[in-house]
């Protein structure tokens, strides 16, 4: 019986370290990339974006005919008419419907389901009707060196300040607006008083999962990271004369997604012959699928399995001018006042105007190229 189990773990070993060195990776003692530049990274997640294309694939096919009729080209656009809405995104409508199309479609980083608390948007160009950019808020990780280092927050105060907070998964501009400076706009976003106002509305009297206590339903603050590193949509990031938006440092690498689902169930089957509770779900605790990944590969003999050498920069958008104040002191919020519209004509002058007189890159996209690549995925 003790040999058969041997068999089986070191063939979950086995298949552990080829799927890795199929991504991308190479694992000696530690895990890493082979290659860090911009290329290798997108390589190494491009087989989990591709699951999830697939897994997608039905809805992705039926609202491709729709994405069309509502995708321009970017001769089509005149930047100076650009005008812009804040659509917050309800369960089930058109919106939610567009926001997950082009989740799966345009990143090359893939699209995983949000967890805990979450809001999504879609930002509009009503002039030309047409879908400008994305906002996907989640919960933050618990446990974030580099945040909690500059916050300064207490262990025992941790998941308080961290429930006035959200954490932006999908943070970006649509083509063909993302030649136009649109992340600018959709970064300053973050920071505006109509998604703070729609946050303390959503999250008003409503208990923690965990702790089953209210909280204050103030959005202090948003986090978000540059997907290689460092970050061009955020750096330099102003409103006004201000500095919109921390670089704090580097995350430690830490992931899941190297491990597709087939893999990550055999993981959960491991585990539970080995006597783990492999509960899933809301209430259950935080990053369960990373302490899973971690705990089992470390019994596999994959140390530090959930360090993945993918290091990202760790930004800060706060909604407040005193911040850590708040936080040590338990200050009275001194909000910043950003109203959309007024960070859309910000960003007009600033960023689009400017950059569409000096360069006209995003004139050349169509449309049917994307939708043409879409379909190749499909078929693979």
């Amino acid at each position: 019986m003790k040999e058969i189990i041997l068999i089986k773990n070191n063939t979950l070993r086995k298949k552990i370290l080829s799927s890795l060195t199929e991504q991308g990776f190479k694992y000696n003692p530690h895990l890493r990339p082979k290659m860090k530049t911009k290329n290798g990274l997108r390589t190494i997640h491009k087989s989990r974006r591709l699951e999830m294309l697939h897994h997608h694939s039905k809805f992705l096919t039926e609202f491709t005919k729709t994405a069309k009729e509502y995708s321009v080209n970017g001769d089509e656009i005149d930047p100076s008419e650009i005008k812009l809405e804040l659509r917050y995104v309800e369960a089930d409508s058109f919106e939610a419907k567009m926001f997950l199309w082009w989740n799966l479609v345009w990143w090359r980083i893939p699209y995983e389901h949000p967890v805990g608390r979450q809001m999504r948007f879609v930002i509009w160009d009503k002039t030309h009707d047409s879908p400008f950019g994305l906002i996907g808020l989640q919960s933050p990780i618990l446990k974030m060196a580099v945040r909690d280092r500059y916050l300064q927050i207490p262990n025992d105060k941790l998941d308080y300040w961290l429930n006035m907070s959200l954490h932006g998964q999908r943070v970006g501009a649509l083509p063909p607006y993302n030649e136009l400076l649109g992340g600018k706009l959709v970064a300053l976003t973050l920071t505006s008083n109509e998604i703070r106002e729609i946050y303390s509305k959503k999250y008003k009297n409503k208990k923690t999962l965990i702790r089953d206590r209210k909280i204050p339903s103030h959005l202090l603050f948003t986090t978000t990271t540059g997907a290689f590193g460092k970050s061009s949509m955020y750096e330099r990031l102003q409103y006004e004369n201000e500095k919109v938006g921390s670089f704090l440092g580097f995350t430690a690498g830490s992931g899941t997604f190297f491990v597709n689902d087939a893999l990550y169930h055999e993981i959960l089957d491991y585990l539970l012959s080995l006597g783990y509770d492999v509960r899933r779900g809301i209430g259950i605790g935080p990053s369960r699928k990373l302490k899973f990944i971690d705990t089992a590969l470390s019994k596999l003999g994959i140390q530090r399995s959930s360090r993945n050498g993918i290091k990202r920069g760790f930004y800060l958008f706060s909604n407040v001018d005193n911040l850590k104040e708040i936080i040590s002191n338990n200050s009275k919020p001194k909000w910043l006042d950003r109203s959309f519209d007024s960070i859309q004509n910000f960003w007009m002058q600033r960023y689009c105007i400017p950059r569409a007189k000096r360069m006209q890159d995003f004139q050349s996209f169509t449309p049917k190229k994307l939708f043409n690549e879409l379909r190749t995925e499909l078929r693979n």
